[in-house]
Order: structure tokens, then C-alpha cells, then sequence
């Protein structure tokens, strides 16, 4: 479920990501006590970290969390969301800039069609997705993001992601049919599996190439995460 669903975007690519180098980002956040609104009467949202001139706010982490749940069951620490969040802000922020059109509506619908059919049935689906407190809107506002994002990556790394022969061969040599034959199933030949070997490969440039640059462009970040806890 967790590959069908990130291949939109943020992929195991940032949920994985997050976690893994979390050692290594810390250094660029900081964390500043809860502010409140002042005394009003009622708050709108809460502001859960500060990232440049802008900010993300606790309902955006608090969706991230619930569509997570959905996807596998839990959701990740805080810190991690915003993490994630922070992420998304960067690409989000070229794409902006680069004046990429979001997905048309047809597009989510078809991505809305496949992330259903990953559950057992559609009542499943609509169960677990109540008990995660996603409405309908949400998921497919959750995915459209998703696949807007993931979209620009591909945009912007796959003309740099070239694979040659030598590359599908030793994938298929060294990967593919390794697997196959230990699931006990037949391995085809290789030209009847070359398109689909060098698709995983060009993802994988792909994915590896943004990883590359979320890197450095973290580097020049700060993010000051407000802690949680205190009235709001």
C-alpha cells in the first residue's frame, strides 16, 4: 500500500526519506514555544512551524497524519510530518515558480479510482477512511497535491535520467529475475521487460536526483517548529 500510494508523490521517496535522515537535518530546526492567539475567543488554526516567510500549520500536519493512517495503519511522529511538510514546501515552491499547471481533474479521479481499489472493497476503504477523520475532499485534495508534486519531479530530473542497455541488463540480472525465481515464478525474457525495466530505472534516477536536491536546498533553509501542547 505504501508504494501504490507515495508513486503520487512524496513517495517512499519523503516518507522514508523523513525518518532516515532525520540526523541529518537537524541542525536546520529549531524549536520555538507554542504561540497563541493572543487571548481571542476562538483560534482557526494552529501555526505548527515557521519555514522562511511563510508558515505550515497544525492542520496541515494533522492531515498528512490522518492520510498516512489511512495508507498504512499510523501515522509518524510530528517532527516527521513536518518534515515532510517542510519537503513538500520546497518543491511546491519551484513548481510555483516554474508556473506548473496542476493535474487536471480527470487525472485525480483516475488516481482517486486506483488508490481505492489498493483496500480490500470500497467499504473498507470508506471505514478506514472515517476512522482516519479524512472526508472524501480531503483524500482527493491529499492525492491531487500528491501527484502535482511528483509530477514537477519527473518533470524537472527525467531529462537527466538517461539509462543505457548495460543498466537494464545488470537490473535484470542482478534484481528482476533473482526475484522472480525466488517467489518460484517464470522469468520472461528480457526484451519482453525492457520498456517496464527501464521505467523503474528512470524513476529511480529520478528519485535520487530530488533527494540530491532536497538535500543542498535544506541546507539553506531554516525552520523553527513551535512545540505543541500549550493553549491555543
Amino acid at each position: 500500500m505504501r508504494r501504490a500510494i507515495f508513486i503520487f508523490g512524496l513517495m517512499a521517496w519523503f516518507s522514508g526519506g523523513s525518518a532516515r535522515d532525520a540526523g541529518a537535518q537537524t541542525h536546520i530546526y529549531s524549536e520555538l514555544p507554542h504561540v497563541g492567539d493572543g487571548g481571542s475567543a476562538q483560534t482557526v488554526d494552529g501555526v505548527a512551524a515557521r519555514i522562511e516567510d511563510d508558515i505550515l500549520t497544525e492542520s496541515e500536519v494533522q492531515e498528512l497524519g490522518a492520510f498516512q493512517q489511512l495508507v498504512d495503519g499510523q501515522k509518524k511522529p510530528r517532527l516527521e510530518l513536518i518534515r515532510e511538510l517542510a519537503d513538500q514546501w520546497i518543491i511546491r515552491g519551484e513548481a510555483n515558480t516554474a508556473k506548473f499547471s496542476q493535474p487536471p481533474a480527470e487525472a485525480v479521479d483516475r488516481a482517486y479510482d486506483q488508490f481505492v481499489k489498493q483496500f480490500p472493497s470500497p467499504e473498507e476503504f470508506q471505514k478506514r477512511r472515517e476512522a482516519a477523520g479524512l472526508s472524501e475532499a480531503g483524500v482527493r485534495r491529499m492525492l491531487r497535491e500528491q501527484l502535482y508534486l511528483s509530477s514537477f519531479l519527473d518533470y524537472r530530473f527525467r531529462p537527466a535520467a538517461q539509462v543505457d542497455d548495460k543498466q537494464i541488463e545488470a537490473y535484470f540480472n542482478d534484481e528482476f529475475a533473482p526475484q522472480l525465481k525466488a517467489r518460484g515464478e517464470a522469468v520472461p525474457a528480457l526484451d519482453d521487460v525492457e520498456d517496464t525495466i527501464r521505467e523503474v530505472l528512470v524513476q529511480r534516477a529520478i528519485s535520487d536526483r530530488a533527494k540530491k536536491w532536497l538535500d543542498e536546498t535544506r541546507e539553506h533553509l531554516k525552520i523553527d517548529i513551535v512545540s505543541q501542547g500549550s493553549a491555543s
